[in-house]
């Protein structure tokens, strides 16, 4: 029975690993330039999840395998006084921004939060189980 609440748990850990990669993404919506001051427009990120055979019994859960960048292109505005807007070419007087579309990340959000309360109902289920049989045992 341990096995079930091992895949509850990594179930848990990937959606909470979604979340933050979600709040990164809402957080940085506005982001025209990196850090390091390079004026190049935050990129929303997402979570890649791969399954993971590592639990016993020949039991599997998921685990997050990397992090990716999804390559898009900056929505642009004219705001020629803006620090970040282009001085010169095309673009001239406009700003980098991110194309981060905010009800697809508060979907996805959504759909996370799901997915982590199902994950904690499993737990609580198995976890009844549990109790049940060592009533029934003893």
């Amino acid at each position: 029975m341990l096995s079930a609440i091992d895949i509850s748990t990594s179930g848990l850990v990937a959606q909470r690993m979604r979340m933050i990669q979600i709040s990164n993404n809402i957080a940085n919506i506005k982001s025209t330039h990196t850090s390091s001051g390079e004026k190049v427009p935050y990129q929303p990120k997402t979570v890649v999840f791969q399954t993971d055979e590592s639990g016993s019994n020949g039991a599997a859960g998921v685990k997050v395998s990397s992090v990716a960048t999804l390559p898009t292109d900056p929505i642009w505005k004219k705001e020629p006084n803006h620090p970040d807007a282009v001085k010169a070419g095309p673009h001239a007087g406009e700003v980098a921004y991110p194309n981060i579309d905010l009800m697809n990340e508060f979907t996805n959000a959504l759909e996370a939060a799901r997915s982590y309360e199902a994950n904690l109902g499993a737990m609580d289920i198995t976890k009844n189980m549990e109790q049940q049989t060592l009533r029934i045992l003893a």
